[in-house]
């Protein structure tokens, strides 16, 4: 089970990343020119929201279905995808934060990430 505080510590490792209100979630960004969304967090906690490919939210879904699924709207079929925090270890979760970091990251953020 992954805490909101751990998923926050976990969000904030990233290079460049920073904690910002999205109208009553929290939000995760990367700290560039777009400041781009990567992972989103209910004030309820239940689960957390990331941000992938369409290829990546089935691959992840179909392996881990009692943790990943697609977000129930338009924001889903694009790849967004939400993670059960009570269901998702510590790994799981810093792979997920890890790609849709990825994405948000501008190309000259990218290399800040080798190995992980």
């Amino acid at each position: 089970m992954i805490a909101p505080g751990t998923l926050r510590a976990e969000a904030l490792t990233l290079p460049h990343a920073v904690e910002r209100p999205h109208f009553d979630w929290a939000s995760f960004r990367v700290d560039a020119p777009k400041g781009k969304i990567f992972c989103t967090l209910p004030p309820h906690h239940e689960f957390s929201n990331v941000f992938l490919t369409v290829d990546e939210q089935q691959m992840l879904c179909a392996a881990e279905p009692d943790i990943f699924f697609p977000v129930p709207n338009k924001w889903g079929e694009k790849g967004a995808t939400s993670i059960r925090l009570v269901a998702c270890d510590l790994v799981t979760l810093r792979s997920a934060l890890t790609l849709s970091w990825r994405h948000a990251a501008p190309a000259k953020l990218q290399g800040l990430l080798p190995g992980r």
